[in-house]
C-alpha cells in the first residue's frame, strides 16, 4: 500500500556518504503514513562550511527540488542548516520546503527561554547569527560555539559527544542557554546522549534539538495540514517557465 505522504531529504553536497544514516534518523521520527526518500547533490562542494560552498551548491538543490516535485512528492527538507538552496527552490516549487534552522530554533523556543547553538567552525558562526537577525528572534538567542571539527569529522561520534557536551556547559553557564540547538545536520545520533549528560550534571532536563529529526516532524506537519510557502513572500519569478 502506498504511503499517502511523501517527503524528499536532500543532502545539500556532492558525496552519498551520508545518505543511508540520514535516512535512519528521519525514518526513526517518522510517523507511520510517511515515505522518507533521501537524495545528495551530484555536482558542487563535497560540504558546506562558508557562504561560498553554500552558493555553489545552491543551483543543484533547485534542480533536485524540482524533480522531486515532479516525481510527486509533497515535501522537501534540505538537509542543511544554512538553507542552501531552500529560499530559491520556494520560489519555483509549490510544495513545502524548509531547511535545518526555523524548525530547530522554534522547537527550542517551545521548550526554553534563550538557546545556543553548538556549530561545527568559527568559518560559520556569522552565517549562522544571521539566521538568529533574519528571523528576528535575537532576544532568544544565547550565544553560538563552535566545537572546532569539519563537517567530515562529525562520524567519530564519542569525541564529537564530548565537545558538543563542553560547548553546551559553556553555554549553559556562561551564556544562560536554557536549550541547546546542533547548529549542523551532520550531527547525527549526538542529541539524546548529550541530554543524558546534560541531565546528569544539572539534575533536570535540558533540550537538545537535532535539526533533523525536528525538520523532518516540522515539515511532516506542514504537509499533513496543507500549508505551504506563501506567494505574498515567494513570488514565482516572472521568467521561470514551469511556473508552479
Amino acid at each position: 500500500m502506498a504511503m499517502p505522504y511523501r517527503m524528499k531529504i536532500i543532502i545539500p553536497i556532492n558525496d552519498s556518504a551520508y545518505n543511508q544514516e540520514l535516512a535512519e534518523v528521519a525514518r526513526g521520527v517518522a510517523p507511520p503514513d510517511l515515505q522518507v526518500d533521501v537524495s545528495n547533490i551530484t555536482q558542487g562542494n563535497s560540504s558546506i562550511e562558508s557562504r561560498w560552498d553554500r552558493m555553489v551548491n545552491a543551483p543543484y538543490v533547485v534542480d533536485l527540488a524540482i524533480q522531486a516535485q515532479n516525481e510527486g512528492y509533497n515535501g522537501i527538507f534540505v538537509s542543511d542548516f544554512d538553507y542552501c538552496g531552500v529560499e530559491e527552490a520556494r520560489e519555483v516549487v509549490s510544495i513545502p520546503v524548509i531547511g535545518g534552522f526555523r524548525p530547530s530554533a522554534f522547537t527550542a523556543m517551545s521548550l526554553a527561554e534563550r538557546f545556543s547553538i553548538i556549530t561545527v567552525l568559527a568559518s560559520v558562526e556569522d552565517m549562522q547569527r544571521e539566521h538568529v537577525r533574519s528571523f528576528g528572534i535575537a532576544p532568544n538567542f544565547a550565544s553560538i560555539i563552535p566545537v572546532n571539527l569539519p563537517v567530515h569529522e562529525l562520524t567519530e561520534r564519542d569525541k564529537v559527544i564530548q565537545k558538543v557536551y563542553e560547548c553546551s556547559i559553556k553555554a549553559i553557564d556562561e551564556d544562560g542557554a536554557d536549550a541547546i540547538l546542533l547548529g549542523c545536520t551532520g550531527f547525527m545520533h549526538i542529541a539524546a546522549a548529550v541530554a543524558d549528560k546534560l541531565a546528569a550534571k544539572y539534575q533536570c532536563n535540558i533540550p537538545v534539538i537535532d535539526p533533523n529529526m525536528a525538520a523532518v516532524n516540522y515539515l511532516y506537519m506542514l504537509m499533513r495540514t496543507g500549508q505551504t510557502q506563501s506567494r505574498l513572500t515567494y513570488h514565482v519569478p516572472p521568467n521561470y517557465k514551469n511556473q508552479s
